[in-house]
């Protein structure tokens, strides 16, 4: 969902897809959610079409009792373990094309099979057999519900089929021929139609439901995310917390940098706020660089930056705060304040065992490193060790 944006989704549903089709990066998401509960109830229809199917074994019965053990050899011999062997493939290699193919195949044996044989009786019921198809059709356009091109195909291929078996059969003059494919493309007509409007209504409510769940991650992202510099804030930090400090102990021990950017009030007076604001967004940036996937960063104040770093020493920890103040002071960013002076920081670093320290003893330790790096002149890093009990 990811390579999606909202503004695209909105433009989507503006634009409208009178071609069933989305733009790529919305259709490939659309055909995974499509692949995926076709797959989940292709077992379903599979049970529920075969039992359907081979039922008529009573029809063939009493209607073609001449070629009745060739159509049983093709209902239960040919199209039954197909009906099977579909829904072990969908399962090994489930993905939209893979069903659409199966959907036609079910569609055309459906019809093909009993007609091959049917074509060949001399029984006086062929006309109402044949009318039989009507549920293949059905259950191809309804139940198994493919695309819509695999169903304009699938539907032409059947009606082929019908057409060509019910012609050779020789068992209908010219004017039951001409009926017999005058109700089948009717019918083939409004399924059809049927299926444009709801394949287009699927879609639509796709689109919908992928607006509401990047909606709901949007919210999520601002609850949890400070609007000027992207960190999470204050509010996500009590997930964060509860994720490092679990009761099982997953994460033994947790290291804490602090940050502050130094006379960053004087930066505000001389610079105004507009300056202050990307001088926060552009060191921030710098600090997200510098942590990368060891920790999560956040902002804990105006100008003081958090960073917890799960499983990680203190010469760890010490490191990356000192690669991150060269990297915030080679920003060069200029403090009129300072005279010809650049923006610099302090931070106070210090580590503990999460069985033994909570998060606020760890907070107010490298705050207080973080005081004495600003005592001890400020661009600096001071590291708070663990207490003597910490190390045992």
């Amino acid at each position: 969902m990811s390579a999606v944006t909202l503004e695209e989704v909105d433009r989507q549903i503006l634009n409208g897809f009178r071609f069933l089709r989305f733009k790529p990066a919305i259709e490939k998401l659309f055909l995974q959610d499509y692949a995926a509960n076709r797959v989940r109830l292709a077992p379903i229809w599979a049970i529920v079409g075969t039992l359907i199917y081979d039922l008529v074994y009573f029809g063939d019965r009493t209607m073609m009792a001449d070629v009745f053990s060739q159509l049983m050899l093709v209902r239960f011999g040919i199209f039954t373990p197909f009906a099977l062997f579909s829904v072990i493939a969908l399962r090994r290699w489930p993905n939209a094309l893979n069903y659409d193919l199966l959907a036609i195949c079910v569609a055309v044996l459906g019809v093909s099979l009993p007609m091959s044989v049917a074509m060949h009786s001399g029984s006086p019921y062929l006309f109402v057999y044949q009318n039989g198809n009507v549920a293949a059709f059905l259950f191809f356009v309804i139940a198994l519900a493919p695309r819509f091109p695999t169903i304009l195909i699938g539907l032409v291929l059947m009606c082929a089929v019908q057409f060509t078996t019910t012609k050779l059969s020789g068992a209908f003059d010219d004017v039951v021929y001409t009926g017999i494919i005058t109700f089948y493309v009717t019918l083939t007509i409004f399924l059809v139609l049927s299926a444009y409007f709801t394949e287009h209504k699927d879609r639509l409510n796709f689109l919908n439901q992928l607006r509401g769940s990047l909606l709901h991650v949007q919210l999520e992202q601002k609850s949890e995310r400070d609007e000027l510099t992207g960190l999470f804030n204050r509010h996500s930090l009590d997930r964060v917390r509860a994720s490092i400090w679990r009761k099982n102990g997953e994460i033994a021990s947790v290291a804490v940098i602090m940050l502050d950017i130094d006379r960053f009030k004087l930066f505000n007076d001389v610079h105004g706020h507009v300056e202050g604001d990307e001088c926060i967004r552009a060191v921030c940036q710098c600090i997200s660089r510098e942590v990368a996937g060891n920790g999560t960063t956040f902002r804990f104040g105006g100008e003081e930056i958090l960073v917890l770093l799960p499983d990680t020493n203190c010469e760890v920890a010490s490191a990356i705060a000192e690669r991150t103040r060269r990297s915030i002071e080679s920003l060069a960013i200029h403090h009129r304040g300072l005279g010809d002076g650049h923006v610099t920081a302090s931070l106070g670093v210090t580590c503990g065992k999460t069985s033994q320290e909570t998060l606020e003893d760890l907070l107010k330790t490298a705050d207080a490193a973080l005081y004495e790096a600003k005592r001890a002149g400020r661009n600096t890093v001071t590291v708070a060790r663990p207490s003597a009990k910490l190390l045992q």
